[in-house]
């Protein structure tokens, strides 16, 4: 892995991920994953293959903050990858969905209501940044560059539930303006709760 060197100067650079771009940069992102979550060294390992499978998905695209060299170039095959953001459309097939689906009825959600938010949303599958990176303002860099110019009608994540919405990314998305769809929701196979938070597009920039 390319390490992360977050005293590095100069400051992170936001990069649009090709396919090719992500798939030879997995492990070094599903490192930042693992690290971000907090989840045991190993997990990367089963997650590579879903985020393989995420690439071929209608509507997909990536985004990473990398570490520039001393001259201010950016090599996407070497730069130190500091944070990495994905997602792509929604559509009435995928787990994901059905799973909202599912829980939005569950929830009480008006039958009419539901659809019209599932008809057409970017779901926003992963966005994570390095421990050591955080607190400088990428994610919502990040948040900005991978909702930018989409066509659907809104974007919808699904984030853990933390006591008072005290973490980083419950502020970020606060402050992007997501609102509640569904919260302490327990996916099929996991057993931490999580909200899904969904607001309209186009969204306004929330980094200056």
């Amino acid at each position: 892995m390319t390490a992360v060197k977050p005293n590095h100067t100069p400051a992170p650079v936001i990069v649009d991920l090709s396919v090719a771009a992500l798939r030879a940069r997995l492990h070094d992102a599903l490192s930042v994953y693992v690290a971000a979550m907090d989840y045991p060294r190993g997990t990367e390992h089963h997650r590579a293959p879903m985020w393989t499978e995420h690439t071929t998905r209608a509507g997909w695209r990536a985004v990473a903050a990398v570490l520039p060299d001393d001259s201010g170039g950016v090599d996407l095959r070497t730069a130190p990858i500091l944070a990495i953001a994905y997602g792509y459309s929604g559509a009435p097939r995928q787990w994901w969905h059905q799973q909202v689906q599912t829980g939005m009825r569950r929830c009480g959600w008006p039958d009419a209501a539901a659809r019209d938010l599932l008809a057409d949303y970017f779901e926003l599958t992963e966005l994570h940044v390095h421990p050591a990176a955080q607190g400088r303002g990428i994610g919502a860099r990040l948040l900005d560059r991978l909702l930018a110019d989409r066509a659907e009608a809104a974007v919808l994540l699904s984030t853990p539930e933390v006591p008072e919405e005290a973490n980083r990314a419950w502020k970020l998305y606060r402050r992007a303006g997501f609102t509640d769809v569904i919260r302490d929701f327990v996916f099929a196979g996991d057993t931490r709760p999580f909200a899904i938070l969904g607001r309209r597009l186009p969204m306004p920039p929330t980094h200056p």
